[in-house]
């Protein structure tokens, strides 16, 4: 039979289990498709045997063809309403670049706005974060800032006031509204369950304005090389946003959307999320669930043996550390898959050994997210388990520093800011190790956060001291990173992640191979198309944006 598309490149990396062309024959150029998946991998002989009269055929000359790159961990529709609605300060370089960031939006809007924001960067308050500085420069005006690592807010007097908060608020989690010396709310909101307090009061977006951030972000992040993305959330309004883009068109890419179970949640909660399995549209459908076991270093919520240099990051987000091994027995036990957000070494342990005694879902493997410092006695358990590692180096890259002149090393201390994002190391010991962004806290371009990788600093900085560098990967590790690791991690290795014979046709056209390139050559490869089912996109100019 003829095939439905096919695609013929200068060179095509497969990601097969044997490297490089079988018995001897020419490296394969030519990918045949039928009904959404390869049928054929080879050279002019497979052009030959499968085009027909209505074969589609695409010519790529002088590129590369990949498995379709999956980011293993992202927030896209969150992340595209905050962009959509928000102002970005990823560029602001200091306190008052933000307040100059903040004056500019506010010039534009009416009296009575909402100003929201992301990328927040800590360290650019000289002590503990607070809102104090909105009203000594904008007062009465209602803002609120999302830090760089999305846990926590930063909110202005006007906020404070309109969400009713007073520092009392108690939470079944590690979340606070965090008090000055006077015992009033100083602005800073720590943790998702007292920030619901303040996205309470957001100005409402609609579904259709939410449809199109996501949209529009989602082509951007297509146009990068993406083919795919692990959403790890599906909190409203993610189903209603998914369905009606999918009303109009297809989405550019596949989501695997696994809803959070919150800290200290009981059976209900749980059988609520199990009841979400299998829910799908025609590119997304909900796959296992996922748990935040703690928060992040630099807020000082992640949960490690001993105590940073604040005497915090030593507590679990869960106040009930049994509830959450019940949680991961509950869902292994219904075969439903789990991924658990880990910062600190404790949380990492717990997470491990809670999974070792759950044992395996027939879904796809458990995994753990972030990881970001693990000690040398656990690195072999990941292999052992049959755990994913699922890492995002460019936390360590983007957010760190090699002197230690940054929140996160300065908290936790030298001896374990060295332990950190290890994927080296967990690769040698035999571990699958998964990479993803985290978008939008990450940058969403596969490209960018797969030189980082290689390089351990911004790709685009190259003066600047790589962190942790022994932990470097190759070009083909990094990308084996987002294609057949990712494939593991959605617990199909058989339909995703490379390109064979009965593998689905998700596929990314490079203008050059980008194992041969160098990282920073590889940031700037232009994506040609990229195709899911074998349907393809082509995308002709550079993508603009951010992803």
């Amino acid at each position: 039979m003829h095939a439905d598309v096919l695609v013929r490149v200068a060179h095509v990396e497969t990601f097969a289990d044997t490297p490089g062309p079988a018995g001897g024959t020419a490296p394969p150029r030519a990918v045949a498709v039928r009904d959404g998946r390869v049928v054929a991998v080879g050279g002019d002989e497979v052009a030959a045997a499968y085009t027909g009269p209505a074969t589609e055929i695409h010519d790529f000359p002088g590129a590369t063809l990949l498995p379709g790159l999956t980011d293993a961990h992202a927030h896209p529709v969150w992340g595209s309403v905050e962009i959509g609605s928000g102002i970005d300060l990823s560029g602001a370089g200091s306190l008052a670049e933000v307040l100059d960031t903040v004056a500019a939006a506010l010039r534009e809007s009416p009296a009575d706005a909402w100003i929201t924001g992301y990328d927040l960067d800590l360290n650019h308050f000289p002590g503990a974060p607070h809102g104090a500085v909105f009203e000594e420069r904008f007062p009465g005006r209602a803002i609120s800032l999302m830090t760089r690592d999305a846990h926590a807010l930063v909110v202005s007097p006007r906020v404070v006031e309109l969400a009713g908060l007073t520092g009392r608020e108690t939470f079944s989690d590690k979340s606070s509204v965090e008090t000055g010396p006077d015992g009033r709310p100083t602005g800073y909101v720590l943790e998702l369950q007292a920030m619901d307090l303040v996205f309470a009061h957001y100005p409402e977006v609609t579904v259709d304005a939410a449809a199109g951030y996501v949209r529009h972000q989602l082509g951007l992040l297509a146009a990068s090389g993406l083919t795919g993305l692990h959403a790890m959330d599906f909190t409203d309004p993610s189903e209603a946003v998914y369905r009606r883009i999918e009303e109009d068109g297809e989405l550019p890419l596949r989501i695997r959307c696994s809803p959070l179970v919150a800290a200290d949640s009981g059976p209900d909660v749980w059988e609520a999320a199990a009841g979400l399995q299998g829910r799908h549209g025609r590119r997304w459908h909900v796959e296992g669930v996922k748990f935040m076991l703690d928060g992040t270093a630099d807020n000082g919520t992640a949960w490690f043996d001993h105590p940073d240099t604040h005497g915090e990051n030593d507590t679990s987000l869960w106040r009930d550390v049994d509830a959450y091994r019940r949680a991961v027995r509950f869902f292994a036990r219904r075969g439903i898959a789990t991924a658990t957000h880990a910062i600190g070494d404790r949380a990492v342990r717990v997470a491990l050994d809670a999974i070792e005694a759950a044992g395996p879902a027939t879904q796809g493997p458990h995994r753990i997210e972030h990881l970001e410092s693990v000690p040398d006695d656990l690195l072999g358990r990941f292999a052992d388990l049959g755990v994913v590692a699922s890492l995002q180096p460019v936390h360590g890259t983007r957010h760190t520093r090699a002197d230690g002149d940054d929140t996160w090393s300065r908290r936790i201390g030298p001896d374990r800011a060295a332990r950190g994002w290890r994927t080296r190391d967990l690769l040698t010991h035999g571990a699958v190790v998964a990479l993803g962004s985290d978008w939008p806290i990450g940058p969403g371009d596969p490209r960018v956060a797969l030189a980082d990788c290689q390089l351990r600093r911004p790709v685009e900085s190259p003066g600047t001291a790589p962190v942790q560098p022994g932990q470097a990967l190759t070009a083909r590790e990094a990308y084996a990173g987002m294609t057949r690791a990712t494939a593991v991690a959605a617990g199909r290795p058989g339909d995703l992640g490379r390109i064979a014979p009965g593998h689905l046709a998700d596929l990314t056209v490079f203008a050059a191979n980008p194992l041969t390139l160098d990282p920073a050559a590889q940031a700037a490869n232009p994506v040609l198309a990229t195709a899911v089912g074998g349907h393809l996109l082509h995308h002709p100019a550079p993508a603009g944006g951010r992803p």
